[in-house]
């Protein structure tokens, strides 16, 4: 399978909100260059490729391992939902893929005393939810609640966070986080 390096070049900028020349100048490299490379008709070295992608910012490993975008559907029936848990906590993805997406909505599953681990969770963006049935314990730094029904959460993701079903019936919740960290 070949791999068209311009048309995930373009992708990748336009996503970040760049232009050309944006890019160019934040690299260090010429507007004619990435015009170049965007329209195949220049193949960059590795390290051409990463001083650009320096620019954006996004590492090779990324930027290599982005799937083609496919036409984006629009509704999902329930048995088209993607798993993505494992252990006693099921994550259900609306869409197969996160290809261009800058949002993700799951719905989650959390038998009774799971959780999702020891060590708090921490990354970029804002995740938020609400508790369709059970007890969900969240805590979110210092704090600690424990939500039911109809009870919900947002916050920073940054922030060091963890969650944890409490009771003795499963917790479902349907959760989104921007942008996509799973």
């Amino acid at each position: 399978m070949s791999i068209d390096v311009g048309e995930r070049l373009r992708f990748v900028r336009l996503r970040h909100g760049l232009s050309q020349r944006a890019l160019a100048k934040r690299a260090g490299v010429t507007n004619s260059a990435i015009s170049l490379i965007e329209s195949n008709r220049v193949n960059p070295s590795v390290g051409a490729l990463k001083r650009i992608l320096d620019g954006v910012p996004i590492g090779l490993a990324a930027f290599f391992a982005l799937e083609p975008e496919q036409a984006r559907k629009a509704f999902y029936a329930a048995d088209e939902l993607t798993e993505i848990g494992r252990g006693g906590i099921s994550y259900r993805q609306v869409g197969e893929t996160l290809f261009g997406r800058q949002l993700q909505i799951l719905k989650e599953r959390y038998e009774p005393g799971t959780d999702t681990g020891r060590v708090p969770l921490s990354h970029e963006g804002e995740e938020g939810g609400v508790v369709l049935a059970g007890r969900l314990e969240v805590t979110v730094g210092t704090e600690r609640r424990i939500l039911g029904p109809g009870d919900a959460y947002t916050f920073d993701s940054r922030r060091p966070h963890r969650f944890r079903c409490v009771g003795p019936t499963p917790c479902e919740v349907v959760s989104a986080c921007t942008p996509p960290s799973f």
